[in-house]
């Protein structure tokens, strides 16, 4: 019996959806994949100077219009939906699927789409989100990370996205490889993490004030600065570590210098995304500081065609082990490709969800529901996977007494005295 061959879609077509469509085209059991974005132009133009091979439709569609939305994905009669649309979006694109009947992979956090695990059970569709970078990769290293111990003492992840360092050419040693307003929203962003078995909370708003900032020396880069980078608390009971945990952070890395700049920029007011208020009689309030900052600095951070970023994962776990304390370290570090042009940020989130795609439709991954790739994506195939397309995850182990947590808790505790 000949194997089965697929129809994919793919909704949003930006620079992480554009890796996706480069994937799923070399994809052997992939016949078809049909991309929409709300203009997809820009796409299709790039599709052609990288003459990508196999069958491909690209058009223009509105994804907030569920009823043209599901219509579409009907149309086209395609097996699967791989979404690369906004947060925002990608709850309607998700209802979309589970009416229709067919799998939803994204990259984006769970957030609402917890809601609709029960719909999706009902209709026996998988629903797989953080199935991307970070979310993604680093969930499933730390996943098989804490594995390895009989009892998780501290875990700390660290994502990152940057400038090579020949590209580093501007006072904020940073340039764009997604949306830069999602960038700077993720510089005000609320965090929690467990310090010496406490739980802490930060509020985004002083985030560069945060004692949990710290420095974090890595192999081939020298001294990166690192600071807090949402709910690392959440994820505590999903590793189901929660009992023995002491120490646990999410954070992401920069060049030394990151932290000072943003904390003063941040102190001047340029991060809020209120309106300013004021202004003289008649004006609209214009855009609000952050958006401002945006689209002002957007144009001025771009990579030049020669320039390449670099997209790295550190996961740092220990915890004990037949009686003895030990430690280890995943580390996945990419860079952009310079022939297809797509950055390493790019590769590394589009690649994974295309893997999670694949792992869908061969049936790795089954089950009506939101799933998660912590409990659901086998890791050595992941990885397998992900070397197979240029991107390979390292481990190592390391000394106990060296881990960043012991740093982290005695600026903590010297800042609460």
């Amino acid at each position: 019996m000949p194997d089965r061959k697929y129809k994919v879609m793919v909704v949003g077509l930006g620079l992480q959806g554009r890796a996706v469509l480069h994937d799923l085209l070399r994809q052997p059991a992939v016949e078809q994949v049909h991309g929409v974005d709300l203009a997809s132009g820009p796409a299709a133009r790039w599709a052609e100077r990288n003459a990508l091979p196999g069958h491909r439709t690209l058009s223009d569609l509105d994804c907030s219009d569920k009823a043209r939305l599901v219509a579409a994905i009907r149309d086209a009669q395609v097996d699967l939906v791989a979404c690369m649309v906004s947060p925002a979006l990608s709850h309607g694109v998700a209802e979309a699927c589970i009416e229709v009947g067919i799998p939803f992979v994204s990259s984006s956090y769970t957030g609402t789409l917890a809601r609709l695990d029960g719909a999706a059970r009902a209709a026996g569709v998988t629903v797989l989100p953080e199935m991307g970078f970070d979310p993604g990769i680093d969930l499933i290293m730390a996943r098989e990370a804490v594995a390895e111990f009989d009892s998780v003492l501290g875990l700390y992840s660290y994502g990152a996205g940057f400038p090579e360092p020949a590209a580093c050419d501007n006072p904020l040693n940073y340039k764009v490889t997604w949306t830069f307003d999602g960038v700077l929203a993720s510089y005000c962003r609320d965090f929690r993490m467990i310090v010496d078995g406490q739980e802490r909370r930060g509020s985004g708003a002083r985030l560069y004030h945060a004692a949990q900032l710290h420095e974090l020396e890595v192999p081939g880069f020298g001294t990166m600065e690192a600071y807090p980078n949402g709910d690392a608390v959440h994820y505590a009971s999903i590793f189901d570590i929660q009992a023995s945990v002491r120490d646990m952070g999410r954070f992401a890395l920069r060049w030394p210098g990151h932290n000072a700049t943003w904390r003063l920029l941040a102190d001047l007011g340029l991060l809020d995304d209120a309106p300013p208020q004021g202004g003289r009689a008649g004006e609209g309030a214009g855009p609000s500081p952050r958006q401002f900052l945006a689209r002002h600095l957007e144009p001025r951070l771009q990579f030049r065609d020669d320039e390449r970023d670099v997209a790295m994962i550190v996961v740092d776990a220990w915890g004990r082990r037949n009686g003895r304390e030990e430690r280890v370290v995943y580390r996945v570090v990419d860079r952009r490709d310079l022939e297809t042009g797509l950055f390493a940020m790019n590769r590394a989130v589009g690649y994974s969800v295309a893997i999670g795609v694949q792992l869908v439709l061969d049936g790795t991954v089954r089950g009506g529901g939101v799933l998660s790739p912590v409990a659901h994506v086998p890791g050595a195939r992941f990885f397998q996977e992900l070397a197979r397309r240029g991107i390979a995850v390292e481990r190592e182990t390391a000394e106990v007494a060296e881990h960043p947590a012991r740093r982290v808790a005695a600026a903590t505790a010297a800042a609460a005295e």
